[in-house]
């Protein structure tokens, strides 16, 4: 699991995978995976979540946006400390995309690296890689 995928423990003690929805936390080895992982377990282990699933994906996951502590959206926050990027080609989410730019201009978290590579161009590049 990483920044934006987890098991949730559901209230009848099963799990399900979730993914959150239109972000991308930056893959395992990149930097700031860690930090993403990090924010997210803090945010939400151990706690009583909201979540709204809005599909299954083709691993069984649930796509979610995720509510904790009440009001604050485990997405926005995540794109707001420059922890994950906004992922537009499945979201067009004002409010992650301006999320996403502050971040870039403040230059937090990820965006305090010179050239952060997407997590999509990334795994892109690591397919090409292994051919």
């Amino acid at each position: 699991m990483d920044g934006d995928t987890f098991k949730l423990l559901k209230s009848d003690s099963t799990t399900v995978n979730v993914r959150l929805a239109n972000i991308d936390c930056p893959e395992k080895k990149q930097p700031f995976s860690e930090k993403a992982k990090q924010f997210t377990s803090d945010a939400i282990f151990g706690k009583t979540v909201t979540i709204k699933i809005l599909k299954t994906d083709r691993y069984n996951r649930y796509i979610s946006n995720v509510i904790y502590n009440d009001s604050l959206s485990l997405c926005h926050e995540l794109v707001k400390y420059g922890l994950a990027w906004h992922y537009l080609k499945y979201s067009k989410d004002e409010t992650l995309q301006t999320l996403e730019d502050e971040a870039k201009r403040k230059k937090i978290g990820l965006w305090q690296e010179p050239s952060p590579i997407a997590p999509w161009d990334w795994r892109s590049s690591k397919k090409k890689r292994k051919q």
